[in-house]
């Protein structure tokens, strides 16, 4: 009976946090410069111009005079989900799944006779922006790309050792939705995370003829937003359908006060709960303007052939705020209404600390602290021969930071006065949820070839390691360990003119067994929070694709 009320505000702000966290994997660095994109972004030793500013400051000091730098970047998000039956499929006796289950309401049977044939797609169908002025997310409509323009701009006075820059980039940017009635819509409807930086001064200094140092302070714009169906296929709530049907089914048209005392109003609930029903819909949005962090990069050329590089990216602490809205289900409210009915459930109900009703909708007023987390990463710039080079890089970056989210709400919510009696880490007001990420390393490699001194060529891969343990993985980020490709084009018109031609290809597969995954699939009784799919074999394949083009001119 714990698991009556256990539902959609805490779910939804599950979801969320773990979108924001693992999100940042998915779409970082593959929308702020093109040159680097087509590198692996292996160019800590070879810095991009103005973009430096974020992969290296230390590499402003290769500009000279006034530099002006304009792209734009086209992003496609092709993600597929699939799910299926596993042998022996139930959820405590029960595997009527609508999801996955032919059977109508003509089939009187807990077990499913008739299995759709195979796997059930639910795969995302348009892009979606959170947009800061409407404070809310926008679709772009079916097969519609998102397109992000950026600028930047670097000067070096004549005659100093000291080059001044400013960009504005998106070191993160992922968003992508559904239409309703989509299976994959238990785990967001529509998403959206972003990071946008609006203002960037940065400085690099030549400390020396082999030797460069630089650092910048990035002030950026950081939003998610969610919406989301909600289900709970728990063991529980097997159990409390069990009791509606077989329990409760003699009395349901002849109760008196004494079966409501025994059975603690339970029987009076005009809909019972379902594992497989819908317990409502959750639409949610954080955001804060100003979140700084910093840089700090180092370039040591000694030679022309060889260089090296190291950059440290800040973490960017943040108390982002926002709404929530909820729309809750018919099952849900007649428990408890249910229980409020029996003088022996308001006691339990009271003793509990459950709340005496249910509204049909809930709103208001959320915060969280995040840690956008801080990045590491060094590499060399090495010409093979003269016309072409190599770079390298290696990266650290502190995923670890997302070991737990904390979630604060400017009032008592109904949904954490029930899961309280469940987790040490939930009050009325707010609500912790533990992720367990780790902090992968991570590597990529470039190469660039000089056809003619005006034409370049330019190709890289960049493995992405997964941050997100095997048990937590899921398809809200439809992402494990991923594959980078970059390949690009520049042409130089004039000494002052240059036109970079890149694209990006990311892919991403993965695949969750039944019952391995505890923000997915688990079936157990201890999950009770989050399992939309439990039971029931998931797949992924995340395909992303970036076109962009950067137009860069010396005045």
């Amino acid at each position: 009976m714990r698991q009556i009320r256990l539902s959609p505000l805490v779910s939804a702000i599950l979801l969320t946090g773990c979108s924001g966290a693992a999100f940042a994997q998915l779409g970082t660095n593959l929308s702020v410069d093109l040159r680097s994109l087509s590198l692996g972004n292996a160019v800590t030793a070879d810095p991009p111009g103005v973009n430096a500013v974020h992969f290296n400051p230390a590499g402003l000091t290769k500009i000279h005079g006034l530099q002006t730098e304009q792209q734009i970047i086209i992003a496609n998000f092709d993600i597929g989900r699939e799910f299926s039956v596993p042998a022996g499929y139930n959820v405590f006796g029960y595997s009527d799944d609508p999801l996955v289950c032919n059977d109508g309401p003509e089939v009187n049977s807990d077990l499913c006779t008739d299995f759709k044939d195979g796997p059930i797609r639910g795969d995302v169908e348009y892009v979606s922006l959170y947009v800061p002025i409407l404070k809310k997310m926008v679709d772009l409509g079916e097969g519609m790309p998102v397109a992000a323009p950026t600028m930047g701009i670097a000067y070096n006075p004549p005659g100093s050792k000291a080059t001044y820059a400013t960009a504005v980039y998106a070191p993160l940017m992922a968003g992508f939705g559904a239409e309703s009635g989509n299976p994959a819509n238990y785990m967001g409807q529509q998403v959206a995370l972003e990071r946008i930086t609006y203002l960037s001064p940065s400085v690099g200094y030549q400390v020396s003829d082999t030797l460069s140092i630089g650092g910048g302070v990035g002030m950026s714009y950081q939003a998610m937003g969610m919406k989301t169906d909600l289900r709970f296929p728990n063991e529980l709530i097997g159990m409390l359908r069990m009791i509606d049907e077989v329990v409760c089914t003699p009395f349901k048209e002849n109760s008196d006060i004494i079966t409501d005392i025994l059975l603690l109003g339970m029987c009076n609930a005009q809909e019972g709960m379902n594992p497989f029903g819908k317990f409502g819909q959750m639409q949610l949005g954080l955001e804060q303007s100003l979140s700084p962090s910093y840089n700090l990069g180092v370039l040591w050329e000694p030679t022309e052939d060889f260089s090296f590089g190291m950059v440290y990216q800040s973490s960017a602490k943040m108390r982002l705020k926002g709404k929530y809205h909820i729309d809750n289900a018919r099952a849900p409210q007649e428990m408890i209404k249910g229980l409020m009915s029996s003088p022996t459930g308001q006691i339990l109900a009271a003793i509990l600390g459950f709340p005496n009703s249910v509204p049909s909708s809930e709103s208001g007023l959320v915060s969280m602290d995040l840690e956008f987390p801080a990045h590491f990463q060094a590499g060399i710039k090495y010409k093979l021969l003269p016309d072409l080079q190599v770079n390298f890089d290696v990266g650290w970056t502190d995923y670890k930071a997302w070991d737990k989210f904390r979630f604060e709400f400017d009032r008592q919510i109904s949904a954490l006065k029930i899961a309280k009696l469940l987790s040490a880490n939930v009050t009325d007001t707010s609500l912790a949820l533990l992720l367990e990420f780790t902090s992968p390393w991570s590597w990529g490699i470039g190469f660039e070839y000089s056809a003619t001194d005006r034409l370049k060529l330019r190709a890289g891969y960049e493995p992405r390691s997964s941050a997100i343990p095997d048990n937590k993985r899921n398809t809200m980020v439809p992402i494990n360990n991923a594959q980078l490709f970059g390949l690009g084009v520049g042409y130089k018109f004039d000494a002052d003119t240059d036109l970079d031609l890149s694209i990006g290809f990311l892919r991403s597969k993965d695949n969750i067994p039944a019952n391995t995954s505890s923000l997915s699939n688990q079936t157990g009784v201890n999950n009770l929070l989050l399992n939309p799919y439990a039971g029931l074999n998931v797949k992924t394949d995340t395909k992303i694709t970036i076109l962009g083009l950067n137009y860069r001119t010396r005045w």
